[in-house]
């Protein structure tokens, strides 16, 4: 079947960087950055239907719900690694950010033949992790037409549950499908057709907004600091001694003594300092206040 590329923006000729076989290193590495400039500006022009996205995601979690990401080739394995960094960096189970790639984990490194024209795949990868109406399903396709997301994209749909769709082509086949439609057009890459370039930085940053916009209004940030981060190295221990110390304005023994008593826990270790409270009270008014912290401090009157 004869695929009819040239409607593609990914697929275009860039027009910037027609010569750059002949420039100097210098000249090459500035044509790329020159352009990769561009992928921030088309991001912002899309922020209206991010927002959509990132209010339905959040609807999901307080449900019950997951977000539920697809894609093939370097579009899913951007969404594993977004996936893969919530439960670490927000606490978060590692049932709620879920990344699904075309040709399962064999494809995270090489290529896997023709799983991304499978129309087949997508939905038994859904059905494989009982995919259903309370869960969001994130389309990710630079070009808009993967097989693989097309078919997972309908099958959510039959469900009602609610979808999304980035890829970085107007008008493409799964924005047609999605309930949300995320399109930063980035215009040609610098090597034609190389979607990994702009288009997958694109697509990075808007999965970066996704889930951490998902994550602050879901509690799991307070100010700028990541109360929810898991201890897991000695790099991460001394973190939460900081968010705790930041948060606070205590000294080091006295965050270290909280964290200590909550078990590194750093919202509860907060709240100890700021309301002057053990770890049960802590802990308990956190519950009260659905895990946000001002929630919790409010209802204690700090």
């Amino acid at each position: 079947m004869e695929i009819d590329l040239s409607i593609l923006t990914t697929e275009g000729r860039n027009a910037q960087s027609e010569n750059i076989d002949i420039l100097s290193t210098e000249q090459m590495l500035r044509v790329i950055n020159t352009e990769d400039q561009k992928v921030a500006l088309a991001v912002e022009k899309v922020i209206p239907a991010i927002t959509q996205a990132v209010d339905a995601i959040v609807a999901a979690f307080q449900k019950g719900g997951r977000l539920i990401y697809c894609g093939a080739g370097t579009s899913g394995r951007l969404g594993i690694l977004d996936a893969s960094e919530c439960p670490p960096t927000y606490g978060t189970p590692r049932e709620q950010v879920v990344a699904l790639i075309a040709g399962g984990n064999e494809a995270i490194l090489q290529a896997v033949e023709n799983a991304e024209d499978s129309l087949t795949l997508g939905v038994e990868d859904l059905k494989n992790i009982q995919f259903c109406a309370d869960d969001v399903l994130v389309g990710i396709a630079a070009s808009g037409r993967t097989p693989y997301v097309v078919a997972a994209l309908n099958y959510a749909k039959s469900l009602h549950a609610t979808t999304v769709a980035l890829t970085c082509n107007q008008g493409s086949q799964i924005t047609q499908i999605a309930d949300i439609a995320i399109m930063p057009v980035v215009g040609a890459e610098v090597v034609t057709g190389s979607s990994r370039m702009k288009a997958g930085t694109a697509q990075k940053l808007v999965l970066n907004m996704l889930t951490t916009g998902a994550m602050i209004r879901s509690g799991k940030v307070f100010g700028n600091l990541m109360v929810d981060v898991e201890a897991t190295n000695q790099k991460l221990v001394q973190r939460q001694i900081n968010i705790v110390m930041q948060a606070t304005d205590c000294d080091p023994a006295i965050a270290a003594q909280a964290l200590e008593a909550c078990q590194g826990n750093c919202k509860t270790a907060i709240v100890m300092v700021l309301a002057n409270l053990n770890e049960q009270q802590a802990s308990e008014l956190l519950n009260e206040a659905g895990g946000f912290i001002r929630r919790a401090l409010a209802k204690k009157d700090i």
